[in-house]
């Protein structure tokens, strides 16, 4: 795997993480590291039809959780170039499709993104905990969802608000909870009596407008290869029972 470091950072976490990834799986494309000064941005990857960019903060890329972050990443690259429906699959088309005929304040239709970007990262993390040991994912799921309880921040909606964290509302933050959830049990990699459990219903408790365990169930049984339109049909299910209540089944995706 070629990976390039573009910024002054070490290049070890980096070079780490391409080692594990290689163990089990390779990329064809090449991987540009653009290190980023705000902390705020964290990572994310795009895609490129002769290369990956992976974008990742300064604080992240010098952090205890570097090379956990950066497997993640190569995972999305990989789901991207193995064709997954999840990685090809507009976002937009699916939210057309789940909430035509629906007014939706702003705030929802970002969470409503952020729920697309859990489903996404199931599948990019299926691949993370197939060569990593799980602890360091588990443990920051858990620090995340702390935190984001702790906050326990005003329930009203922030329309000015350009960034949608855990803890910016409780409906999200106990989706969020859910995905932890979805992803730990996925995996079987936390006993039932993990203090994960114990955030995620405080979460929950927060927001009795969403069903925890219905969210849970949708994340963890996500087909491991769905074609196009049994995953646009699931992000559809996933986002009417989010915006509407709807809790899915009936909702034609094609």
């Amino acid at each position: 795997m070629d990976l390039r470091v573009r910024g002054d950072v070490p290049a070890d976490p980096f070079l780490g993480a391409g080692d594990l990834f290689e163990t089990e799986y390779d990329l064809e494309l090449p991987v540009y590291v653009d290190v980023r000064s705000d902390p705020d941005e964290r990572t994310w990857a795009a895609h490129y039809e002769d290369h990956h960019v992976l974008n990742i903060s300064r604080q992240a890329a010098t952090s205890a959780m570097a090379r956990g972050l950066v497997v993640h990443e190569l995972a999305h690259m990989a789901r991207n170039e193995e064709g997954h429906a999840s990685h090809h699959m507009k976002t937009e088309e699916a939210l057309f499709l789940a909430l035509s005929g629906e007014s939706v304040e702003r705030r929802k239709v970002a969470h409503c993104y952020q729920i697309a970007n859990h489903m996404k990262d199931i599948y990019a993390d299926d691949i993370t905990l197939s060569v990593m040991p799980p602890a360091k994912l588990v443990a920051f799921l858990e620090s995340e969802l702390a935190r984001a309880v702790a906050t326990r921040p005003d329930p009203s909606p922030w329309p000015d608000s350009r960034r949608v964290t855990a803890g910016s509302d409780p409906d999200i933050t106990a989706v969020n909870a859910a995905f932890a959830l979805g992803l730990v049990e996925r995996h079987d990699v936390v006993d039932r009596d993990h203090r994960i459990y114990d955030l995620a219903h405080a979460a929950a408790d927060d927001a009795p407008g969403v069903d925890l365990d219905a969210f849970k169930r949708r994340f963890r049984t996500l087909g491991e290869d769905p074609s196009a339109s049994d995953y646009r049909k699931a992000l559809v299910d996933a986002t009417r029972a989010y915006v509407v209540g709807d809790p899915g089944g009936d909702v034609a995706a094609d």
